[in-house]
């Protein structure tokens, strides 16, 4: 018998290796195999065993892995979001399990964090009204009641998981207040000279008030920090909800046991009443500023992903779509490829999709964080999110939903946001040691001050030791890195830099080499044919085209689109091809009218064993010193002619090079054209580096030497030609416009596909990561000094030493600095 699961929370093979293990010792299973990119396992048994033994199993294991069957699983995701649920991807905010997510809200395993919620591309929905005594009736206008006739009312949007959180840490932190506050003056009263309150009641009353009002702060308003602490021992993780548990705990255990058996304790714990001085409003008032704390980071987390709030809202809901011949507006949603749609001056475009009628300026900088807008004329892309200008057009859908480019963005951001970068390992291990480390530290801190302490001795010793638990805090040194990256990538989504990957923003930090490929990366990739020569006198030039476009037809490399177009201008036909090959880095071949036909460069002529003569090197020349790129036409082995290609530099390419080149980076061109055109372009950029004539493996191995002597190498391209190189280099930079391969192959994208995005990402990376290290040395600092203080160092110099109250304020605060700190990435200029 064999039954396939579906397994949630796996993240590397390690996972993998432990549910099969876990699984295959429940009684009865004879195999188990556990596929980690499916995230499926298949369990063979003797005979069937219920899906909650498996559960159990996992549960016990530490609960980190969730099982459940594979139609559950799908059940799941199409099940329609329900009020206050969010959107069903959740992860923590300090990375500690990597890119891990969780289908519900929760705090981490590790850390105990709020889990956050992961802002998914779900594209602004159509305004829905419903009838208030009649809730099933849900319509996409204004208008009355079917049933009752009442008018409807608009449906208030669901409340996302984090807007939940908010709210349930805010009644829960003004419960905690309205409590606190009275033991608070109830113990600061004993300040007050003849107290007036002794006059009402004796001390050991008071106590029994206070012990009362502590109740709802303890036990409801923060009893999660306990739970979560109480977790953290028992799985072995601990983290800052582990102080602040022992901490308040035993503030809060000592004052009830002192209340109730006050003659357990010495005559140092009493006061002159006798009665034990207790210490409930050190405990609620330790655990109020906490859970203020954790209220200030729920408020600071919703800013840190805002990046991908902005781009949400950048779709319409609506659009107009041509049925025929009629104008209908119709919801987002139920737009199909194919569809005409028509974008009126100053709307947003709804989908992806090319201009099929009309012209117009479009605003892209949403996108590519370019302010000027474009210029689109019929067959020019447009992307979903962007503005129109001043002219409407017609367009034809060719992505939509999910695989428009708005929504790709997001998904990226989200991946990326939850990738870790290399120096986070360094918060890591420090973190690891940090609460054992800090819990004998405070041990430490009692028994020095019980044995050399002023008297109260055994007072001051309880104090000071509470005061260590509390400041040293590890939560702002785990947030350091992961607000900075959130931030970070966000602001460069909003700029056209998309990151795949937090690594890449730490390395292209560190790149001191960035090889740049010609067609495409540094020219527009725009090619045009401005010539087509003839070497044989039996050949005319629409002959030689005639040929260039039947191989062509067959190829979708640029310079075949830009023959294509040409020969449609001079109404010059394909002949059919057969035995079509293309030959990576030369040029292409096939069969034409019976006759053995090749195309490309002189790399591909020798290929064909077709000679060019000194004549024809000659003439192809003189071209190529313009920086045009030529293409020979071999016929049967023989040279016949050839076409001229041009392909302009951007004009901010040259601008690009010269500031990388100040920032202290070596720039190298490297491309599979000929030298002379090389050279051309090489010079009017003024790059003393290139190499020419590069097929794909040389690129790549052209990588491999820069590494080999110590190099940090960025390699920027848009073909599938450079996709070894751009998966060989420390950072791949591909260009939006490029190919599919190519993107993929890279951890960096330009969506504009401009060499001035690769300067925004080294301003980006290099701002991150001086944020970072902002927040580590703050985070670092902070405890190093706050420990000491808390036990006691300057009491014999100043008579100073650190209240557990104060020490919690400061600990709250100390996260919420760090957050801030992150948050200022959102104003740099990159």
């Amino acid at each position: 018998m064999k039954h396939t699961y579906h397994i949630h929370g796996m993240t590397c093979n390690g996972c993998r290796s432990h549910v099969e293990e876990t699984l295959s010792k429940v009684s009865g299973v004879s195999k188990v195999t556990v596929d980690l990119k499916k995230s499926e396992a298949v369990i063979e048994m003797n005979k069937h065993i219920s899906i909650e033994v498996f559960q159990k199993a996992l549960k016990n294991d530490g609960g980190r892995y969730s099982i459940h069957k594979v139609e559950e699983r799908h059940h799941i995701k199409e099940k329609k979001k329900e009020k206050g649920v969010g959107t069903g991807t959740f992860y923590c905010p300090m990375q500690c399990e990597g890119d891990k997510t969780y289908d519900k809200p929760g705090d981490c395993p590790v850390c105990g964090m709020d889990l956050v919620e992961e802002q998914k591309a779900e594209i602004n929905t159509v305004q829905e009204w419903t009838c208030p005594m009649h809730p099933e009736v849900v319509k996409e206008e204004p208008g009355d009641c079917p049933i009752c006739g009442m008018d409807l009312v608009p449906v208030e949007p669901s409340l996302s998981a984090e807007e939940k959180t908010y709210n349930n840490l805010l009644k829960k932190f003004k419960l905690a207040v309205v409590f606190t506050l009275p033991i608070f003056l109830i113990a600061m009263s004993e300040m007050i000279p003849s107290n007036p309150l002794y006059n009402l009641l004796e001390q050991k009353y008071w106590n029994w008030v206070q012990f009362v009002l502590s109740i709802p702060v303890v036990f409801y308003a923060t009893w999660m920090f306990f739970e979560r602490g109480f977790r953290s021992i028992k799985m072995g993780n601990l983290n800052m909800f582990t102080l602040i548990a022992i901490g308040a705990g035993v503030s809060w255990l000592f004052s009830f046991f002192g209340m109730v058996f006050p003659d357990f304790f010495p005559i140092q714990f009493k006061t002159e009443s006798g009665a034990v001085h207790v210490y409930f409003e050190a405990a609620t008032v330790i655990l109020t500023l906490v859970l203020l704390g954790q209220l200030l980071e729920a408020r600071a987390h919703s800013k840190t992903n805002s990046a991908v709030k902005e781009l949400l809202k950048l779709a319409p809901n609506k659009a107009i779509k041509i049925e025929n011949e009629q104008e209908v507006e119709v919801s987002i949603d139920k737009i199909v490829i194919g569809d005409v749609l028509k974008v009126k001056p100053g709307e947003r475009i709804p989908v992806d999709g090319k201009l099929t009628e009309g012209t117009t300026t479009v605003d892209e900088s949403m996108i590519t964080g370019e302010p000027i807008p474009v210029n689109k004329t019929v067959g020019d892309a447009v992307s979903s999110g962007t503005i129109n200008g001043n002219q409407t057009f017609l367009m034809e859908a060719e992505k939509v939903g999910s695989d428009t480019l708005l929504s790709q963005i997001i998904h990226m951001v989200n991946k990326a946001s939850r990738s870790r970068a290399p120096i986070q390992n360094l918060a890591d291990k420090v973190s690891a040691y940090f609460v054992p480390i800090v819990i004998i530290i405070s041990i430490i801190t009692f028994i020095v001050w019980a044995i050399w302490g002023p008297k109260p001795s055994y007072v001051y010793a309880f104090v000071n030791a509470i005061a260590v638990l509390i400041i040293a805090c590890p939560c702002a040194l785990g947030l350091a890195t992961p607000m900075s990256v959130t931030v970070g990538v966000g602001e460069g989504a909003q700029n056209g830099v998309l990151i795949k990957k937090a690594e890449a923003l730490q390395k292209m930090d560190a790149v001191d080499t960035l090889i740049i490929d010609k067609t495409g990366t540094i020219t527009e990739g725009k090619p045009t044919v401005e010539k087509v020569g003839v070497f044989v006198n039996n050949l005319s030039e629409k002959e030689i085209l005639s040929y260039i476009v039947s191989l062509n037809s067959n190829s979708e490399h640029p310079l075949a689109e830009a023959t294509l177009k040409y020969a449609k201008e001079q109404q010059v036909e394909g002949l059919k091809t057969s035995a079509f090959k293309a030959i990576t880095g030369k040029g292409v071949e096939g069969t034409v009218s019976e006759k053995k036909i090749a195309l490309g460069n002189p790399k591909m002529m020798e290929y064909g064993n077709a000679q060019i003569t000194k004549e024809m090197h000659n003439e192809a020349k003189n071209y190529q010193k313009q920086g045009k790129t030529v293409s020979f036409l071999a016929i049967n082995n023989t040279v016949v002619g050839y076409v001229v290609i041009g392909d302009r530099i951007k004009r901010t390419s040259a601008n690009a090079i010269k500031e990388l080149q100040k920032k202290g980076i070596d720039v190298v061109m490297l491309t599979g054209d000929n030298y002379n055109t090389a050279q051309a372009v090489a010079t009017e950029l003024q790059l003393a580096d290139f190499k020419a004539d590069m097929l794909p493996e040389d690129k790549l191995q052209e990588v491999t030497q820069l590494q080999e002597k110590g190099r940090i190498v960025a390699m920027a391209g848009d073909g599938i030609n450079d996709a070894p190189a751009l998966a060989k280099s420390d950072i791949g930079i591909a260009m939006g416009t490029g190919t599919d391969v190519a993107i993929e192959s890279a951890m960096i994208t330009l969506v504009k596909g401009d060499l001035q995005g690769i300067v925004k990402a080294r301003n980006l990376s290099h701002a991150v990561m001086k944020n970072i290290k902002q927040n580590l040395f703050f985070a670092l600092i902070y405890n190093t000094l706050g420990i000491p203080v808390a036990a006691g160092v300057l009491y014999p110099f100043f008579g100073i030493f650190l209240s557990p109250m104060i020490a919690a304020l400061a600990m709250s605060f100390s996260s919420v600095s760090v957050i801030a700190n992150a948050l200022r990435l959102r104003n740099i200029k990159i």
